[in-house]
C-alpha cells in the first residue's frame, strides 16, 4: 500500500502516506485553493438562489495555469472545433460557454481541493511512520480530480510536454543541481497516485 492506491471494499481506495507527504499534498492542495480563488459570495441581503444563477466570466484567465484549468470550450489546444465556423464565430461560442459554466467549475474545483485538505487533517501519523489514508468513493472522486488539477498546474508551471513524460523523457534525466527537480519529482509522484486511484476504481 505504501506509495500507491489500492481498493477498499465499497468502492474506495487507501494509501499509506507519511508526514512528508502528508505535508506536501496538503501544501499543494492549499495552493491550487489559492489559485481558483474564493469563489463568490452573496452579498447581505443578496438572493442565494440569484447567486446561483450568476453570469461567469466570458474572456480565458491570464494565467497560464487557471487558463489550463479553464479551457475554451471551442477551438484552442483543448477544444472542440466545430466544423465551418470562423475564429470569430468559436471565440463567440467560447465566451458564451464560458460564462454559464466557469462558475460552477470553479466551485466543483474548490470542492475537491477542500475534500484533500480535510482527508488529510483527520489523519495522524504514529510516531513520525505512516498513516493510512482511507478514502469513500466520493472522495476518491474528489481526490482524482483535484490530482488532475494539480498535475495541469505544475504541468503548465514547468512547460512540461508529452514527450518530457515518457520513461526516456527529459523529466527523469534532470541533475540534482536543476532548481525545477523538486517539483518535477512532486509532479511524477502525483501521477503516480493519480495512475493508481483510476486502477483501483476500475471495474
Amino acid at each position: 500500500m505504501a506509495g500507491h492506491f489500492e481498493a477498499t471494499p465499497g468502492g474506495g481506495a487507501a494509501v499509506a502516506l507519511d508526514e512528508v507527504e502528508i505535508s506536501i499534498l496538503r501544501s499543494l492542495a492549499v495552493q491550487l485553493l489559492e489559485l481558483i480563488g474564493p469563489g463568490e459570495t452573496p452579498a447581505d441581503g443578496e438572493d442565494p438562489l440569484a447567486a446561483l444563477f450568476a453570469e461567469g466570466p466570458s474572456k480565458p484567465p491570464s494565467d497560464p495555469a487557471l487558463a489550463r484549468l479553464f479551457p475554451d470550450a471551442y477551438g484552442g489546444p483543448d477544444g472542440a472545433a466545430p466544423e465551418e465556423k470562423s475564429e470569430e464565430e468559436l471565440r463567440a461560442l467560447s465566451a458564451e460557454f464560458r460564462r454559464f459554466t466557469e462558475n460552477d467549475l470553479r466551485s466543483r474545483k474548490r470542492e475537491d481541493a477542500l475534500a484533500v485538505v480535510r482527508t488529510l487533517d483527520a489523519l495522524s501519523p504514529a510516531g513520525g511512520g505512516a498513516a493510512v489514508l482511507t478514502l469513500t468513493a466520493d472522495e476518491c472522486r474528489s481526490w482524482l480530480g483535484s490530482l488532475n488539477d494539480l498535475r495541469l498546474t505544475i504541468g503548465t508551471r514547468l512547460d512540461v510536454s508529452d514527450e518530457d513524460e515518457g520513461e526516456e523523457g527529459s523529466l527523469y534525466r534532470l541533475p540534482d543541481s536543476d532548481p525545477r527537480k523538486p517539483m518535477v519529482m512532486a509532479y511524477l509522484w502525483l501521477g503516480a497516485l493519480q495512475e493508481t486511484l483510476v486502477e483501483t476504481l476500475m471495474p
